[in-house]
């Protein structure tokens, strides 16, 4: 309902829609992102209060989002009518999430479909367009419970039940995919153990404490190779120094794999070449040969592994010591490994659902993400890292019959073997298999957005052409929308 009356300020002037809509986005992101002040607050120079300064400046950013797709709204009302101008809601407000998961890199946290990652029957339409999917089909109910207070019941009764019916084949086809374990099953399965030491942050990079640190993983690594797994998966930046430049660890790291018989991946820190090479957030597959394959990450974090507009703001990085200047990877690496190739994404990279896609359309039969939450402390950030798996677009090996398990969030130091043998789908999800989908959507709105704007109109006298008319946008408008028809009937021919 909180939704649906934001939906209702969009039908004001478009000034007071923005204001209302920037207000409303920036409250909510203020609340979302409150964890990072544990961040500033312990590992950077900002006194308290000031340091929810940057956490504000965020959170408007990404709340503008919000009021101009309430401004849009607004606009559209005037030409189209306040119903068909909420029917637009749900396509604009997507779009707007995309934007700002692509502009500057992107910061697509909090997309709006993540807040129902424990709704299982709904998130299941993940399979056909991602967590965008899911956004979508919230801003619909949203805006027909709006439509239904503007326009009354009676004059909404068709949007309400357009959107009921959406709504209906949606939690229809997420309860068929949950009774069906979620996709066509291959006989192939993985088992991986995860190591969770619980170091803590102060002390993962005190050289101090290192020899202690790679212990404690040696330990766990021996206990959880006891039960013969594919491989053992450490964290992000495990190895809290260089594991190519430095020859004794890396000769430690290859004894262990060779006496316990198992491959591990471990996170560590590499560099390019060059005496000024920047640093990379890399992972490593070490086995019985030495390091198999390496992944950098590609998707840095804002404001943490690089600075956005470093030629202007630069000057932030003196400010906290968690802010690096990393350089981004620039290759979807696949690892082998007996029984099934895999890839790996790095902390955040998980919301990134193009790179998830990539990754499942190289080869690789299962994901991992490996991440150092000990920045966040206990605080509600870890947490809500984990609430975006379960709508992960490239479900290709994980199970969907529940959230994961929070293996890598545990407080005490212990290794988790408990990681299901997961089966490996016997197709990939149409979202990786038919991209086109997508674009064809994109088509259908960018010929709504030449219905709802102004064009300039040509007079017919003189011999010149004839307008271009509504119907003929409209004409265009309904080829689109059966193309993506036509694909969503595909998809329901291979279910």
């Amino acid at each position: 309902m909180a939704g649906a009356r934001l939906l209702l300020r969009p039908l004001a002037r478009p000034r007071a829609a923005l204001g209302d809509g920037w207000l409303v986005g920036t409250v909510f992101f203020v609340v979302l992102l409150r964890w990072l002040d544990f961040t500033f607050e312990n590992y950077s120079a900002i006194p308290w209060p000031l340091t929810w300064l940057p956490i504000v400046t965020l959170a408007a950013y990404c709340g503008l989002y919000v009021g101009m797709v309430a401004m849009v709204v607004s606009l559209l009302k005037a030409r189209l009518g306040p119903g068909w101008a909420l029917a637009t809601a749900p396509v604009l407000w997507v779009s707007g999430e995309w934007i700002r998961g692509w502009l500057m890199g992107g910061f697509p946290w909090g997309l709006l479909g993540y807040s129902q990652h424990r709704a299982l029957p709904v998130i299941q339409i993940a399979e056909v367009g991602g967590v965008y999917a899911v956004s979508l089909l919230l801003v619909a109910v949203n805006a027909a419970i709006a439509g239904s207070c503007v326009l009354g019941p009676r004059r909404a009764a068709m949007g309400s039940a357009a959107v009921a019916i959406m709504l209906a084949l949606s939690i229809g086809f997420g309860w068929l995919m949950l009774s069906r374990g979620s996709a066509p099953r291959s006989q192939q399965s993985i088992q991986i153990s995860v190591i969770q030491p619980a170091i803590e942050q102060g002390q993962k990079w005190d050289p101090a404490y290192q020899a202690e640190t790679l212990a404690v993983y040696e330990r766990l690594t021996r206990e959880a190779a006891r039960s013969k797994p594919a491989a053992v998966f450490w964290p992000e930046t495990a190895a809290p120094i260089f594991l190519r430049g430095d020859p004794v660890l890396l000769g430690q790291l290859l004894s262990l794999v060779k006496d316990t018989g198992v491959p591990i991946l471990v996170g560590s820190i590499d560099r390019l070449p060059g005496p000024n090479g920047k640093f990379l957030n890399s992972a490593f597959l070490l086995g019985d040969q030495g390091i198999t394959a390496k992944y950098d990450k590609i998707q840095l974090v804002p404001f943490g592994e690089y600075i956005p507009l470093a030629s202007v703001i630069g000057f932030v990085k003196q400010w906290a010591e968690f802010i690096s200047d990393f350089a981004p990877g620039t290759r979807q690496t696949v690892f082998p490994l007996k029984g099934a190739s895999f890839g790996t994404v790095i902390c955040y990279e998980v919301i990134f659902p193009d790179l998830f896609r990539g990754f499942a359309a190289g080869g690789a039969s299962f994901m991992a993400n490996i991440t150092n939450d000990a920045w966040f402390g206990r605080t509600s950030g870890p947490w809500q890292h984990l609430g975006t798996l379960p709508s992960a677009p490239s479900r290709i090996a994980s199970p969907s019959r529940a959230p994961p398990t929070p293996a890598c969030r545990r407080s005490s130091g212990r290794t988790d073997a408990s990681v299901p043998r997961c089966p490996f789908r016997a197709r990939l999800p149409h979202l990786v298999r038919a991209p086109s989908l997508p674009r064809h959507a994109l088509h259908a709105l960018r010929q709504l957005a030449r219905l709802c704007l102004p064009r300039p109109v040509r007079r017919s006298g003189g011999g010149g052409p004839l307008p271009e008319t509504r119907h003929g946008m409209l004409s265009d408008l309904k080829r689109e929308l059966a193309d993506v028809e036509k694909r969503m009937q595909d998809l329901r021919g291979h279910l």
